[in-house]
């Protein structure tokens, strides 16, 4: 059985849903395929989909499934390895109103350049990854708190994702208190002249 898991995410995520239908339409999937797909509304006669399930049930599905294919949201990626199964993991991208912004792409990413995950970044590789979990043996993921969270603050810092008043808040705030003391010295210099006028 493979379990797709969407998260809770308030977006609809169908373009992984329609790569998964594509797939077992072509035969590359011959298994049960369940979905938990949270706000994703997605009819399909090849999936049982399931809008949210409780937390016991999704980790007796988690248990059942030969493959797990998520969202790159971080709470999906970590429940799915912890039960050590072959993770396939795809981005929701902001230009399909799937999320905000891209940052999933980043930790999926993270994740598959160590080693945890296979990262779905062309849609029509799906049956490829499904055919490569056969073999994949991903490293084993050892919850560390601490490390994980200096990599995300590791990326947070980064310029390139360092909202735009966190880059220049110090050279606006030196610009602005520039503009003060040539307006309060130039307020002198006028009220001087004014004062030597009369």
């Amino acid at each position: 059985m493979i379990l797709v898991l969407l998260g809770t995410q308030d977006k609809s995520f169908k373009r992984l849903l329609d790569a998964v239908d594509k797939e077992i339409v072509s035969g590359n999937i011959q298994e049960d395929v369940i979905v938990q797909a949270g706000y994703t509304k997605y009819i399909s006669e090849n999936m049982k989909i399931f809008d949210l399930v409780s937390q016991n049930d999704l980790d007796s599905l988690m248990k059942k499934a030969r493959i797990i294919i998520t969202h790159g949201g971080v709470g999906s990626i970590l429940s799915a390895l912890s039960y050590q199964k072959p993770v396939i993991a795809a981005a929701r991208l902001s230009r399909y109103l799937e999320h905000t912004n891209d940052h999933q792409v980043q930790i999926i990413k993270e994740f598959s350049n160590r080693g945890y995950i296979l990262s779905l970044i062309n849609f029509d590789e799906l049956g490829l990854l499904i055919k490569k979990c056969a073999t994949f043996k991903a490293k084993k993921y050892t919850s560390n708190n601490q490390k994980f969270v200096k990599m995300i603050d590791s990326y947070i810092q980064e310029k390139s994702h360092i909202s735009w008043w966190n880059s220049y808040k110090y050279i606006l705030f030196c610009v602005f208190l520039v503009l003060l003391l040539l307006l309060i010295f130039f307020k002198i210099d006028i009220l001087l002249f004014f004062y030597m006028v009369q």
